[in-house]
């Protein structure tokens, strides 16, 4: 998503935050943080290639608070969300704009989308195989 955004907005300016969801506790865990200076007076794409729950995102806008950007500057993009992460976010931060191709009804309790698209780091990097991308919702009650 970073390569499809620099390809287009050629003088844009990057930062990253990382934030990884903690396997054993479920609760989101920053890694990484660097900012552009003077970020407070700029608007912001928050890109996320999936949002589950909601609570990685949630932490990404603190920061992003945090660092004094303000909260109508924040837009939340993503390629595919569950209705539990839009609403958690839409909740918590209503200002901030949501951004994303589609929205599923289901959360896992691997917090993986149902029936989402699996794992897409793994997609992205070919480190997976095709039967292992969605999850069945077989038998789910929406």
């Amino acid at each position: 998503m970073e390569q499809a955004l620099m390809a287009v907005c050629k003088d844009i300016r990057l930062g990253k935050i990382l934030i990884q969801t903690n396997h054993d506790t479920g609760e989101p865990e920053l890694h990484y943080l660097r900012l552009p200076k003077d970020i407070s007076e700029d608007y912001v794409i928050l890109m996320d290639s999936t949002v589950s729950t909601g609570a990685a995102a949630l932490m990404a806008v603190r920061v992003l608070l945090d660092h004094d950007v303000q909260e109508d500057k924040i837009f939340l993009l993503s390629l595919l969300m569950a209705e539990m992460g839009v609403h958690s976010v839409a909740y918590a931060f209503p200002k901030v704009r949501i951004i994303t191709t589609a929205v599923d009804k289901k959360v896992n309790d691997e917090f993986h989308i149902i029936p989402g698209i699996g794992n897409f780091g793994d997609r992205y990097f070919g480190t997976d195989t095709p039967s292992d991308w969605y999850e069945s919702d077989e038998g789910m009650d929406y």
